[in-house]
Formats: structure tokens, C-alpha cells, sequence
């Protein structure tokens, strides 16, 4: 009997420690991100041939959705009907068509750097993947990553500073439609924008907490497009009434943009369409999200091939709007057009139409926060989640129970809330109270479009493609990297001038 208890406990030793390194074997299965068993999946249904998960599914018809929902959903693209008035009849729509066509050819050099040199050869994910595998030596990727995490606070601050403003001008509208003496006397009808700067910032953070939320990167694409569709056939429908002659359109004739009574010298006057110049090309800049969205698309027909494509589509698509939007509101308000698409603009009997248009404005905003900088965000978490894999405040979660068996528990990540939360709070609060932080950074943008659009991605074209020096693609190449540097160190120094014009109150600063 003795024997025998002696082979019973032996035998659940041996039992309970299969058990347990049947657990661990499970976990550090389950630790493998981009690694999926194939018992328990489809080799080919969701796990792609590199062995990252979800699989590929893009075509050009979503390719073609996120680079025009990156170009119109940015803060930049705004801008458009103003520079377009100070440019001109001609030379406004002659600068946004160069533009495209800058661009289109331009998102060839990095598309075709998707496959690294290497042999065999792997894709690269992101831009920073591209750098460090074309690209040799360590201070060009720490370069880009600077200028990448640059590029990300001024994003987060014009998407925060447009959206509160837009939002501030629907509580005026309708401030507006429901006052009396609103309508008879215009400092009535003020509002203050601090509050709203608050109230997105609560908003982005909530949204940032969301699981899962960015696999629905696509439906926030939609989404943003479908506002764009909706404010753009607004405001061009009033500009051309007020083309038309209609009565009881009104539009602010105290923010004159260009100078009808030649006040200003030469030397401003070419600084400003040197200025709108270099605004127009930052429109239409894709080099921040083309390889991440081409990441995104299936093969066959090969990506560069569906990327060229989609590219071409929205590029049409956008530039065609684009000159609607400038001509039609140059024609119908002249010098008097608003900086920023319908700002400043429609009252009386149209308020509750541009009421509408704004709040679309805001809508748009808050989804293309998410979609530009939630994949930055993430990409940072996954780095320190690597680089210190035994520290619970980073890789642990907490499984909060929502008492829905359809969602399960929520898996709450303390590093995440924390590091989130802290980014919108701070880019928040510099937004609202130093002026200066925004037009530092807005020069930063500037600066930045010479490496980032042109000249790192003709270095990795000519690795990519093995040219040799002096061949006649190769001058080709350096005639448009030293042309795109001119033109941005002309902008740069045209857009510095303007700096330090506003800083009348600090805390109560002039953003248009």
C-alpha cells in the first residue's frame, strides 16, 4: 500500500509539472505576436507568408481611401482656398497640378524601396524600416526618427488647435442663430475657444483606450472621407451662390488675405506667395504614410504596382477638388477669401449649413488624429515592450470584467493609459498658452520636407536600384533633390518672418 501511495503521489508530480510546462509552453507561444500556430489557424486565412497576423487584404479601392483621407483629413490641406488667392487665377491652380505631379512621381522612390536589398529579400513595415535596411549606418535612422517624433507633435497640436477652433465657430454659429443681440452686434457673439481645446483632448484620450480600435483604421478612413464629401459640397455650393449673386450670403470682409490696397512692400508680397508655395507642397505631402498603407495591401499584383495605382486615383480625385475649392471661393469672395476653408465664413440666413459643414470639419479632425498618430503611439510601446520585456508596468494588462460575454474583459495596459494620456495633455496644454511652440514647430514641418519627401527616399531609390553615379537617372535624381532643398530652405526662411507677429497676450494667442 505504501509503495503504492508512494507511485500515486509520484505520478501527479509528474502530472501537475507536465501541466505546468504545458502552460509556459502556451504562454510564450502566446507572447510571439506575429507568430500564430498553425493548428489552431489557417496557414493562409489569417496569418500572412511572413508570419504576421492579421493577413494583408488591401486593394487599390482601400489604397486609394487612406491616401486621400491622409491628404484631405490633414489640418494642411485647409489652407488650400487661401493660398490659391494669394497666388492667383493662373498660378494657383498651375501650383496645386505641379504639386500632384510632384508627388505622384516622388511616391514612386519609396514604394519601390518596400523590399529590402537584401537577399532573400523581407519587407519593410514602416519608413524607419526602410531607412535601416537601404540606408547604412546608424545616424540616418536617428535622424528620420528625430524628425519622425518632431513631425508627430506638430501633427497632434494642429489637429488639436484646428478641431477646437472649428468647434468653437458651431457654438458661435449657433450662438449666433438662437441670439438676438448676437445678430446686431459681432463681439456678442464671442466664444471662448479654451474650453473646446479641453473637451477634445478628453475626447482623444478616451478614444485612445479603445481596444481594437485601430483595426478599424479603414472605417475611420471612411468615416473622415465621408465628412470631407459633406463640408466641401457645402461650401462649394455657397460660393457659388454667392457667385450666383444670391442674397443674405454674408462672409467677413475684415480678414482680407491678399493685399487689395497695395500696403505692402515687394519684398512681403513675394514672401507671402513664397509662403503659400511651400503650404501647397506640405498639402500633399504622403511620404509620413505611403509604405505604412502599402504594408497594408495583398499581393498579387504586386504592391508597388497597386500602390501606383491608387496613388494616381487620389491624386485626380484630390487635385480636382482642390481647384473647385480655390477658384470657386476666389471667384465668389476675391481677396477676401478665408486662411482656412470655410472659417470666418457664412452667416445670416446660411449659419445653420455652415454650422453643419464645421461640426463634419470636426468630426474629420478627431478621426484623423487617431488614424496619424495611433500607429506612431503604438509603434513607441512596441519598442519599449522589446527593449524591456520583464517590466510589468509595460507588457502587463489588467483584465477589468465588463460583464458582456461578446466583448470579454477589458485589458486595461497602465504604461498605455499613462503615456497616452500624458502626450495629449501636454501637447494640449502647449497648444493653448505658448504661440510660439506652434509656429517653431510649423517651421520644423518645413525643414523637414526636404529629407523626409524627397531626399531620403532618392538615397534609398539609388540603393535599391543599384544607379551609378553620373548615369542620367542618377542627375536626374540630385537635379530634384537639390531643387525640392531650395525650395524648402526659401519657404522656411519666408515662414520665419512671420514668427513673433502674435505675441501680443501669450496666453490668448492668434492662430490665424
Amino acid at each position: 500500500m505504501r509503495t503504492q501511495a508512494l507511485s500515486h503521489d509520484q505520478n501527479s508530480c509528474d502530472g501537475a509539472e507536465s501541466i505546468k510546462m504545458h502552460q509556459i509552453q502556451n504562454t510564450a507561444t502566446n507572447n510571439q505576436l506575429p507568430y500564430q500556430d498553425p493548428r489552431h489557424c489557417s496557414d493562409s486565412e489569417f496569418v500572412d507568408d511572413d508570419g504576421r497576423s492579421p493577413k494583408r487584404a488591401g486593394n487599390v479601392r482601400s489604397a486609394c481611401v487612406s491616401l486621400t483621407t491622409a491628404i484631405v483629413a490633414s489640418p494642411k490641406y485647409m489652407f488650400l482656398p487661401g493660398n490659391v488667392a494669394r497666388l492667383g487665377w493662373v498660378a494657383g491652380p498651375a501650383g496645386v497640378i505641379f504639386f500632384s505631379l510632384l508627388t505622384y512621381c516622388t511616391s514612386a522612390l519609396p514604394c519601390a524601396c518596400y523590399p529590402s536589398p537584401e537577399v532573400p529579400a523581407k519587407r519593410n513595415h514602416t519608413y524607419m524600416d526602410a531607412i535601416r535596411s537601404n540606408l547604412d549606418g546608424a545616424k540616418y535612422f536617428k535622424i528620420c526618427l528625430v524628425i519622425q517624433y518632431l513631425n508627430l507633435l506638430a501633427a497632434a497640436s494642429e489637429y488639436t488647435v484646428f478641431a477646437a477652433l472649428m468647434m468653437m465657430h458651431v457654438a458661435r454659429d449657433i450662438k449666433y442663430g438662437l441670439s438676438i443681440n448676437c445678430r446686431n452686434a459681432a463681439d456678442a457673439c464671442y466664444v471662448n475657444p479654451m474650453p473646446y481645446f479641453m473637451a477634445f483632448a478628453v475626447a482623444q484620450i478616451i478614444l485612445f483606450q479603445i481596444p481594437k480600435f485601430p483595426q478599424l483604421r479603414m472605417s475611420l478612413s471612411i468615416l473622415c472621407l465621408m465628412m470631407f464629401l459633406l463640408y466641401s459640397g457645402i461650401g462649394l455650393g455657397l460660393a457659388i451662390a454667392k457667385v450666383a449673386g444670391v442674397h443674405g450670403v454674408y462672409y467677413a470682409d475684415h480678414l482680407a488675405l491678399t493685399d487689395s490696397n497695395n500696403t505692402m512692400t515687394r519684398a512681403q508680397k513675394i514672401m507671402k506667395i513664397v509662403q503659400a508655395v511651400g503650404e501647397i507642397a506640405l498639402a500633399y505631402d504622403l511620404s509620413a504614410v505611403l509604405i505604412e498603407i502599402m504594408d497594408t495591401v495583398k499581393s498579387p499584383p504586386s504592391e508597388a504596382e497597386t500602390m501606383k495605382k491608387a496613388t494616381r486615383v487620389s491624386l485626380i480625385l484630390t487635385t480636382f477638388v482642390s481647384m473647385l475649392h480655390g477658384c470657386l471661393l476666389y471667384a465668389a469672395f476675391g481677396n477676401n477669401v478665408s486662411p482656412v476653408f470655410l472659417l470666418h465664413g457664412f452667416y445670416k440666413s446660411y449659419w445653420l449649413l455652415n454650422m453643419i459643414a464645421t461640426a463634419a470639419i470636426v468630426l474629420q479632425f478627431a478621426g484623423g488624429y487617431q488614424i496619424y498618430l495611433l500607429p506612431i503611439l503604438a509603434m513607441v510601446e512596441e519598442t519599449l515592450a522589446k527593449r524591456f520585456p520583464d517590466n510589468e508596468l509595460i507588457t502587463k494588462d489588467i483584465k477589468i470584467p465588463t460583464g458582456c460575454r461578446h466583448f470579454g474583459p477589458y485589458k486595461l495596459n497602465l504604461f498605455r493609459l499613462v503615456w497616452r494620456t500624458l502626450f495629449v495633455i501636454t501637447t494640449t496644454a502647449l497648444s493653448m498658452f505658448l504661440p510660439i511652440y506652434l509656429d517653431l514647430l510649423k517651421l520644423f514641418q518645413i525643414l523637414a520636407f526636404w529629407p523626409m519627401a524627397v531626399y531620403f527616399p532618392v538615397e534609398m531609390y539609388i540603393v535599391q536600384k543599384e544607379i551609378p553615379k553620373w548615369s542620367k537617372r542618377w542627375i536626374c535624381l540630385q537635379i530634384l533633390s537639390v531643387g525640392s532643398l531650395i525650395g524648402t530652405i526659401a519657404t522656411a526662411a519666408a515662414s520665419s518672418v512671420s514668427i513673433g507677429s502674435n505675441y501680443y497676450n501669450p496666453f490668448k494667442p492668434k492662430y490665424f
